[in-house]
């Protein structure tokens, strides 16, 4: 049996750096064409993905934007104007016209380009072009622009060499007057973690995610975010989850950390951890860009990502990206806690066991709480987010014992995710003076 006990408050709000564009207030919800098909995409790929978000119910939920990755790109620019041009065999309408039938939908329409002179699919890519393609990109309706890494030129290193690279995009976009987000994609190259918030709505942390949950892949070497120049492809859930924890602080209302796009329903995972992988991503407050195929997806995928007690925490307006609090090394793997301050005073706790094993833990929810319930005559509410209450909707309410403590039983990389609430049964004290 495994105690995390003694567990410290890291929950006080942090100092962020944000860019100021009034984008982005919650991290952005929606689905992306990489995971799933790579360069293997058409306007018919986007448009039957756009039609599944609101056929299954998922734009009601919070997933809003439609993101064309890589390869959607003609063979070369415009050769008079320098304007980029998309497939005409693949995109034969054009983006336009693919924008605008997204927008019609009541979604919103994204596309990808690389700060380098090529994309990571050898693509042209727009270093150099960044006012003509922001113009363009704003003539075509784009509302949210995932900007990479490949082929920069030899322009990193150092933060101030990155940052000016990156900078050139964010003042063409801005230029442009239509708000347009910006998910800056450079791996966590020169710890971008301490200035993309500068510049971007969202930057990303890590190397390309794995459809795998745990252990090593040669394509992703770095055992740790610190001196880390080969972020690499392939990085399991569990490596991406411990760099973010590291980070973790410098996600806020405008500007999140990115763990990169979800693997759910891609087929690799087990339902355990494709549940561990979304709720944390959640909790982080990732932003959740889908990257499965939507319009052929199981039950048990659409039950994840579909949770809107799940999707509440990512999007909680306090906007505090949770904490790990504990952690209990095992022979294989780890048993850690996680906590995260959500608004009106409720808390987000998860679980999680990266080990192969059936493990028991002891939740002390008196440490976990605002305040001590001996001070004030009180009531806390536990909300399991992953049973489903009489209702059928997630979050089953479970009785509260009264030792403060409880345990709970996890499976092999399962996670369990509680939304902790208080109620004062009176008021707290007043300061008062007899004479």
């Amino acid at each position: 049996m495994i105690l995390l006990a003694a567990i410290s408050c890291l929950l006080n709000a942090w100092s962020i750096l944000a860019v100021n564009n009034g984008l982005a207030r919650t991290p952005p919800l929606g689905w992306n064409s990489w995971n799933r098909f790579a360069c293997n995409i058409s306007e018919e790929t986007i448009l039957s993905a756009a039609k599944s978000l609101v056929s299954t119910g998922l734009k009601d939920i919070g997933y809003d934007y439609v993101v064309i990755d890589d390869c959607w790109h003609a063979d070369a620019r415009d050769p008079e104007t320098d304007a980029p041009l998309s497939d005409p065999v693949t995109f034969p309408s054009g983006i336009k016209s693919l924008s605008d039938q997204i927008h019609s939908l009541g979604l919103k329409f994204g596309i990808y380009s690389s700060a380098g002179i090529r994309t990571c699919a050898n693509r042209f890519g727009s270093l150099g072009y960044e006012d003509i393609d922001a113009k363009t990109y704003a003539s075509w309706g784009v509302d949210y622009l995932k900007y990479d890494n490949c082929w920069n030129e030899g322009l990193s290193g150092n933060a101030s060499v990155s940052y000016k690279r990156y900078e050139k995009m964010a003042k063409a976009l801005n230029s442009t007057g239509r708000p347009i987000v910006y998910a800056m994609c450079n791996w966590g190259e020169d710890q971008s973690w301490t200035w993309a918030g500068e510049l971007a709505n969202s930057w990303r942390m890590s190397g390309d995610i794995g459809d795998l949950f745990t252990g090593y892949d040669p394509g992703c070497p770095c055992t740790s975010l610190e001196n880390c120049t080969q972020f690499g492809y392939h990085c399991a859930v569990t490596r991406i989850l411990d760099w973010a924890a590291d980070i973790a602080p410098f996600s806020g209302p405008g500007g999140w950390g990115d763990l990169d796009m979800l693997e759910v329903g891609n087929g690799n995972m087990t339902r355990d951890e494709y549940i561990t992988h979304f709720s944390m991503w959640a909790l982080v407050k990732s932003p959740l860009m889908l990257g499965n195929d939507l319009a052929n997806m199981t039950k048990e995928t659409f039950e994840i990502i579909s949770n809107k007690a799940i999707v509440a925490i990512n999007q909680d307006p306090l906007g505090i990206a949770a904490s790990r609090i504990a952690q209990m090394p095992l022979e294989e793997g780890d048993v850690q806690a996680w906590v995260g301050a959500l608004a009106d005073d409720a808390k987000a706790v998860a679980i999680v066991n990266t080990s192969p094993a059936n493990v028991t833990v002891t939740l002390p929810w008196d440490d976990i709480l605002p305040f001590q319930l001996t001070d004030y005559e009180s009531s806390i509410r536990i909300f399991d987010l992953w049973q489903r209450d009489d209702g059928q909707q997630w979050g089953r309410e479970l009785a509260f014992s009264s030792l403060l403590s409880s345990k709970t039983k996890l499976r092999p990389h399962e996670t369990k995710v509680y939304r902790l609430e208080t109620e004062r049964s009176r008021a707290s004290p007043k300061f008062t003076v007899q004479a």
